[in-house]
């Protein structure tokens, strides 16, 4: 009669592992498949992985699940191949020499400049994403609406900004600036865009890009340009260290050098930390019934 614990039975449906097996089966648990990516331990600046940690504060990957976002050998890509892309995510960080921007910002640890490469535009799309979400966290599709939603905010970013006439849009990023190498993935922390215009006959004040259905889409070259910024997101782990006010003034210079007068933005009624922040700026409300197509929203303007 055996004296030891008692072995629970196996649970049902499970199969058991033949005896000998379950040493191959670590084996092969233990060693990378062909395709999965290895993390160097060489102990240099070599940048390690860092996705659990990203997890536990809060922020996911962009186009990955918070599940799956420890997993190296996992690549999110767009949903919606409608334009050529050349997304490559363990692509290293450019440099601020490589990067080589006509509008850029320096500040603490951080770069506010024009996103550069089809990664930077995609983990914009992707913080956009999780802020149109932000409140469902609780939907078991919500990963499979964030990942359409960015698919689709990409190519309609970069489309944006490859426009040559009638208005100038600007994809502004924030990145870590420091002497690490690091990937893409883990250097943006922040994304705003800007669109420097002549106003469309009709038109009393800006509204969004891409939703001025009421207006004629004729500019008015004999009135002044504004610039109008959208689309204010920052990561939740980098909040409170400048990075929206910093991004916000590049914007503000980008602007006034490409002609604006007044620059504009909409705020929801109940953002109060949004309403500090542009308060502190400089931006002062100028519309009170705000947006055609929310009455929650405020337009406010910043006059240079």
């Amino acid at each position: 009669m055996s004296t030891g614990a008692v072995t629970p039975p196996p649970l049902a449906g499970a199969r058991r592992v033949p005896r000998g097996l379950g040493f191959l089966h670590r084996r092969l648990a233990a060693s990378p498949m062909k395709d999965e990516s290895m993390i160097s331990t060489d102990g240099g600046n070599e940048e390690t992985d860092t996705d659990s940690l990203n997890v536990a504060r809060g922020l996911s990957h962009p186009g990955l699940s918070s599940s799956l976002s420890n997993k190296a050998s996992v690549v999110p890509t767009p949903l919606l191949p409608s334009g050529p892309s050349d997304l490559r995510f363990n692509r290293l960080r450019p440099s601020i020499v490589e990067s080589d921007c006509k509008y850029k910002r320096l500040f603490g640890c951080y770069v506010a400049r024009e996103a550069v490469i089809d990664e930077e535009y995609w983990i914009a799309a992707w913080f956009r994403a999780e802020d149109h979400y932000e409140n469902e966290s609780g939907n078991r599709y919500v990963e499979s609406f964030k990942r359409k939603f960015a698919s689709k905010e990409f190519h309609a970013l970069k489309k944006r900004c490859s426009k040559q006439h009638g208005e100038k849009y600007i994809c502004f990023v924030a990145v870590k600036n420091d002497d690490l190498r690091r990937t893409v993935l883990n250097s943006v922390v922040g994304t705003l865009d800007v669109c420097v215009r002549h106003p469309l006959h009709g038109e009393k004040f800006p509204e969004e890009p891409g939703k001025s259905s009421l207006h004629c889409r004729i500019y008015q070259p004999d009135q002044p340009k504004f610039g109008y910024v959208t689309n204010v997101c920052v990561a939740k782990y980098a909040r409170r260290q400048g990075i929206a006010s910093n991004m916000l003034l590049l914007a503000i210079d980008a602007a006034r050098l490409n002609g604006a007068e007044n620059i504009y933005i909409h705020v929801r009624k109940d953002n109060l930390p949004a309403w500090r922040l542009y308060d502190q700026i400089g931006f002062k409300m100028v519309d009170q019934d705000g947006s055609r197509h929310s009455s929650d929203l405020c337009l406010l303007s910043f006059s240079s």
